[in-house]
């Protein structure tokens, strides 16, 4: 099982990464640290599995909604890029 990651930790990777200043580059190369990752992909296996307790529900769903974020910030700042 992997290490269990707080969600309030991800959050603030994204938040840290915006405050830092950003460029278009800059969002589109932004990934996730390894160990949220890793907690990603054991949620999404044990949604699979039908194994996920309510929390962990919750938590997948906090996950989504910040990919579905990082998603349209990259697909704008491509788009940002695509004009310079």
């Amino acid at each position: 099982m992997t290490k269990s990651v707080n969600t309030t930790k991800v959050y603030d990777e994204i938040i840290d990464f915006i405050a830092a200043g950003t460029t278009p580059q800059s969002v589109v190369n932004f990934q996730i640290s390894d160990l949220a990752k890793g907690r990603l992909e054991e949620l999404v296996y044990q949604h699979k599995m039908g194994e996920l307790t309510p929390g962990e529900k919750k938590e997948l769903d906090y996950f989504l909604t910040l990919e579905h974020i990082m998603t349209l910030a990259k697909a704008k700042a491509h788009y940002y890029l695509s004009v310079e």
